[in-house]
Parts: C-alpha cells; sequence; structure tokens
C-alpha cells in the first residue's frame, strides 16, 4: 500500500543554516583573503562598518564563490565564464547537508559516506557546485548533467584541473531540452539520490523583472538606462523555463515515474512556497510511495527542497545492503 506525499514541514520562525554547514555567521574576509588573495580588491567596509563586498557586482560575488572552494572546501582552480550562474555556497551546502540526513533515514541513522553513494545533478552548470562540495564533504561520486555544451566544457576544466576530482565526478550532456531523466541514465544504473536547482522563473521577461527586484533589494539603481547586472549570473537554461519551476519540476516528478527503482530519492529545490500545491499534485500523480518538504535557509529568505522515493521503507533499508 503506498503513502500519501508527506504534507508540508511548518516553516520555522527564522531560517538558520544546517548545524554542519560550515558557513554560519559572518563571511571570514581576512582568512579568505589569505586564502585567495584576488578577493582583497573587493573587500571593503559597509554601511556598518563590517567588511563585505559588493553583492551587486558579479565579478565580486564570483571572487568570494572561488574564495570559499578554495578555503573551506581545498578546491584550488575554480573559473566559471561571464554571465553563468555563480551560486551562493552556503545555500547550496545546506541542500547537500539536508539530502545526507535524507539518506540516513534509511541507514539506521548514519549518514552514508564514500563513492559507495552515487549522487545525479540535473543542472549541473558550469559552476560544478554541488558534486565539488558534495564530494568535498561526504566523499560521495556524482554524475553532473546539463544541455549547455559551454557549460559542461567549463565543468570539466574545473574537474581536470582539481587532482582526484575526475574519479569523482563524470559529466554527461542531455541532448534533449524538455528530458530530465531519459538519455542521462543508464540502464541497471542506481543513484542514492538526484538533485537540482530548477529553473526558476517562467521567461526572460520574468529574469529581467527579478533582477531588477534584487538590484532593488540591494539599494542599486540601474545607471545610464542600462539593465541591472544579474549578480550572481545565469543562461537561459539555468534562469527560465516554460511554465517556471512547477513546471520543470512536474515534468522531472513524471520523468522519475519511469526509473521508479534507479533511484532511492529523487530531489529538487523548490524556491516559492506557491509552487508546491502543483508540485504535491504532480507527486500523487505519479504514485510516488512518500515524499518529504525540507525547509533551509537560502541566503535572506526560505527556501525548500522536496524529496521523492517509490520505494517502501524495507527496500529503502534494504537499499545500502546491496552496494
Amino acid at each position: 500500500m503506498r503513502a500519501k506525499p508527506h504534507p508540508a514541514a511548518p516553516a520555522s520562525p527564522v531560517a538558520r543554516l544546517h548545524p554542519r554547514n560550515r558557513h554560519q555567521g559572518r563571511y571570514d574576509f581576512p582568512a579568505l583573503v589569505a586564502s585567495s588573495p584576488e578577493l582583497a580588491a573587493f573587500v571593503s567596509r559597509n554601511a556598518h562598518g563590517d567588511e563585505s563586498i559588493d553583492f551587486a557586482d558579479p565579478v565580486a560575488v564570483k571572487a568570494l564563490n572561488r574564495a570559499l572552494l578554495k578555503q573551506v572546501y581545498g578546491i584550488g582552480n575554480w573559473d566559471i565564464p561571464p554571465g553563468y550562474l555563480c551560486p551562493p555556497i552556503p545555500g547550496r551546502a545546506d541542500y547537500l547537508h539536508c539530502l545526507a540526513d535524507l539518506l540516513a533515514t534509511d541507514n539506521g541513522g548514519e549518514i552514508p559516506r564514500g563513492p559507495a553513494v552515487r549522487a545525479l545533478d540535473i543542472g549541473v552548470g558550469a559552476n560544478c557546485v554541488y558534486p565539488l562540495i558534495g564530494h568535498a564533504e561526504y566523499g560521495w561520486r556524482f554524475v553532473g548533467t546539463d544541455v549547455d555544451r559551454r557549460a559542461l566544457t567549463c565543468a570539466q576544466a574545473i574537474i581536470d584541473a582539481n587532482p582526484g576530482l575526475a574519479q569523482a565526478i563524470t559529466l554527461r550532456r542531455q541532448p534533449a531540452d524538455d528530458a530530465m531523466f531519459e538519455h542521462v541514465v543508464q540502464a541497471g544504473e542506481r543513484f542514492g539520490l538526484t538533485l537540482c536547482n530548477p529553473p526558476f522563473h517562467a521567461s526572460e521577461a520574468d529574469a529581467s523583472a527579478g533582477s531588477r527586484r534584487k538590484w532593488q533589494n540591494l539599494g542599486k539603481a540601474a545607471r545610464g538606462g542600462r539593465a541591472p547586472t544579474l549578480n550572481f549570473g545565469g543562461q537561459q537554461a539555468e534562469l527560465w523555463y516554460p511554465g517556471g519551476e512547477e513546471a520543470f519540476v512536474g515534468r522531472m516528478i513524471a520523468e522519475s515515474a519511469h526509473i521508479p527503482g534507479h533511484c532511492l530519492w529523487f530531489s529538487s529545490l523548490i524556491s516559492r512556497s506557491a509552487s508546491l500545491p502543483a508540485v504535491y499534485r504532480a507527486l500523487r500523480q505519479a504514485g510516488v510511495y512518500d515524499s518529504r518538504t525540507i525547509t533551509m535557509a537560502q541566503g535572506q529568505k526560505q527556501s525548500r527542497l522536496v524529496a521523492w522515493t517509490y520505494l517502501d521503507p524495507a527496500q529503502r533499508a534494504a537499499w545500502w545492503r546491496r552496494g
């Protein structure tokens, strides 16, 4: 007998980072600059007298990410082309820590670590951030997929430039714009989890409007009539999809029903709480056995991930025994 999808967990009054997240509190800029001296050019005192960077400047944000990945996770060579998504590192780490806890629920409370855990990153992007952090924190192996050839070329360059990553991270191109698992999941493959940061917006116009709102929230104004720059960047496939995240995740859920035994837990970030009802309907239509909604901190806003499985508790408990 199948269980009903788990309802949304109540939102906590204050969103906090996961206890294992290494990015608690303010950024330690002296330590970051010591690890990555190029960051020093972007660090200054803000209105409160604290050291910070201009988070509306995409070059400064990229320099901060490079320093964080080097100092915290030992990634010595990381770069992305201009205009590609440069994600906030603390929020991305939170997603992985929450997934680790989820895997532990089917493993006697112990987080499974090491190369026996394989994860599938749908939309790995040029930044390759989830595989980099997930391997550094837990020793997991990753398969990262993307429709963008240039993004995959850049991600592969990061892998090749850091010793040991080539054995842990494999990249595959998704040849179909509307496919998620089809074409990239091979016969007989098993993944402990899948993860995804889906396109948030429904169109390029929505993405541009979101950028303007972000600039307003940062106290910035467009100069010379120019549109504000996306401080975290992003290409079309990274930022928008017809129907937005509801349609993207709905398609992902529908496809997952065709490979129910290939994965222990499927998952995706969900940026808008308003998207959850449509996601829950898709889960019911797909006939999942169970699902979980986990709230997280993503910068200054609250986000959540939704995870689902087609396996019953006995099947999940036996997953790791199979190896």
